[in-house]
C-alpha cells in the first residue's frame, strides 16, 4: 500500500519540526516520518553532559523561544523538553518507528520506501541532519587491547570510567566536552590529536561567540579571520605549546573550506593548561593495555573513547545527481539545486552563526518556496 501526501518530511529534530511548523504556518499538508520511537532521539542518546554549545537565543525555531528560566546553554534534558514542547504546541505528530530506505523520482512524484511501507509525495524535506551513521573504529592492533573501546556515540558518563585512565581520540566540540565529563566524573582523561584545530572561546568578554560571528560573517572569511585572530591569539595564547597544532588558516575559512565548526571552548584548554586533561598525538599502534603513539611515547589505558565523527548515511538513500549533495555546503540560499523536481534538504549546511539558527532559516526559506510553487 503507498500513501500519498502532498509534502513528506523525513526526520522529527529540530530541522524536521522546524519545516512541520513552517508549512503549517502557509496551510500546506504534510507528514512526518521518524526512524525512532519519538522525537529529538539523537538528543535523547548523547552523552549525559551534553549542553548547547550556541546560546539559546540563537538555538531556538521559528515561532517558539526557549523560556526565560533557561539558562543561556541549555543542557540536554532542557533541549529534549524544549523540542516536545514545541511538537506538542504545533500538534506535530509523526509517523514514528518509520525509517526512509529509499527516495526515488518518479515521473511527477517522489516515492519514498521505508519500514513502515511507501509514501507518494510532490514534495520531500529531508531533515535528517548532516550526521548519519558512526564511523567504524580502526586502530592497529585494537584487537588486541585489554579494555573497553568504544565509539562517543556510545558514550554515556564519566562515573562508567571512575578512577581509569581514558584516551579520548579527536579534539572536537564532543571530544573536548567528553574529556571535561570524564575528569569531572574522576577519571583520568587523554587525548589523542593528530589534525591541526582551531579553538575559539564560548563567550568573549561576557558576550557569546556567536553574535559576535553574526556581525563577522557578513565579512569574505579571509577578512572576518584576519580581525578574529589576534583576539583568539590574545585569549588563547600559542596553542602549539599545549601539544596541540594550529590550522593554517581561519575560523571562517575553515567552515567554508572544510565545512567543519572549530572548537568552541567551554574549558578544555583551561584543564589542559593545568594538566587535568594530557594531550598526545596521533596513534599509532595498540598492544594490549598500551597505546603507542607517532611521536615515540606510550602509555597504558583503561579505556578509548573515539570521538571520530559520523559518515553523511543520506547519501545511500536518495537516489538523485551526486552533484547536488556537494550543493549542501552552501546555505540554502545559494544552492544550486536547491528545491529542484520538489526535493529540499533542511539543517545541513554549517555556518559559523550556528546550525539551529540556520535551521529556522532554512525552514522559512523551503515553505516559502513550496508555497510559490504551489501559487504558480
Amino acid at each position: 500500500m503507498i500513501r500519498e501526501t502532498h509534502t513528506l518530511i523525513i526526520g522529527a529534530s529540530f530541522s524536521g519540526l522546524a519545516s512541520a511548523s513552517n508549512l503549517q504556518k502557509r496551510g500546506i499538508e504534510y507528514v512526518v516520518i521518524e526512524k525512532e520511537q519519538r522525537v529529538a532521539s539523537a538528543w535523547r542518546n548523547h552523552y549525559e553532559r551534553l549542553h548547547l554549545h550556541t546560546h539559546k537565543s540563537l538555538s531556538n525555531l521559528p515561532f517558539k523561544k526557549f523560556d526565560k528560566e533557561i539558562p543561556r546553554y541549555p543542557s540536554r534534558k532542557q533541549v529534549i523538553e524544549y523540542l516536545e514542547s514545541y511538537q506538542k504546541e504545533f500538534n506535530i505528530t509523526p509517523i514514528f518507528n518509520t525509517e526512509a530506505t529509499s527516495v526515488k523520482r518518479k515521473t511527477d512524484h517522489w516515492l519514498t520506501e521505508t519500514s513502515n511501507g511507501s509514501f507518494q509525495s510532490k514534495y520531500v524535506i529531508v531533515a535528517t541532519g548532516p550526521y548519519g551513521k558512526p564511523k567504524s573504529i580502526h586502530l592497529k592492533g585494537m584487537e588486541t587491547f585489554a579494555g573497553q573501546i568504544l565509539h562517543s556515540y556510545e558514550y554515556r558518563t564519566g562515573r562508567d570510567f571512575k578512577g581509569e585512565k581514558v584516551l579520548v581520540i579527536g579534539f572536537g566540540n564532543s571530544a573536548c566536552e567528553i574529556a571535561i565529563d570524564l575528569f569531572e566524573q574522576g577519571a583520568k582523561p587523554s587525548m589523542s590529536v593528530r589534525s591541526a584545530v582551531n579553538v575559539v572561546p564560548r563567550d568573549l568578554l561576557g558576550i557569546p561567540i556567536g553574535h559576535l560571528s553574526i556581525v563577522l560573517s557578513r565579512l569574505p572569511a579571509r577578512v572576518a579571520d584576519a580581525v578574529n585572530g589576534p583576539m583568539m591569539r590574545l585569549l588563547f595564547g600559542d596553542i602549539t605549546k599545549l601539544g596541540l597544532k594550529k590550522k593554517s588558516y581561519g575560523v571562517f575559512r575553515q567552515i567554508e573550506k572544510d565545512a567543519q565548526l572549530p572548537v568552541l571552548d567551554i574549558g578544555t584548554i583551561k584543564h589542559i593548561r593545568q594538566g587535568n586533561i594530557k594531550i598526545h598525538d596521533g596513534i599509532h599502534h595498540i598492544e594490549n593495555k598500551t597505546v603507542h603513539f607517532e611521536s615515540g611515547k606510550s602509555e597504558d589505558f583503561d579505556a578509548i573513547v573515539a570521538a571520530i565523527g559520523y559518515h553523511p548515511n543520506y547519501t545511500e538513500i536518495i537516489h538523485v545527481d551526486k552533484r547536488r549533495f556537494e550543493d549542501l555546503k552552501m546555505r540554502v540560499g545559494h544552492q544550486k539545486y536547491f528545491g529542484k523536481d520538489g526535493l529540499y534538504f533542511c539543517g545541513f549546511w554549517i555556518g559559523p552563526t550556528g546550525q539551529i539558527r540556520e535551521i529556522g532559516f532554512d525552514a522559512k526559506k523551503i515553505a516559502k518556496d513550496i508555497a510559490k510553487k504551489e501559487k504558480s
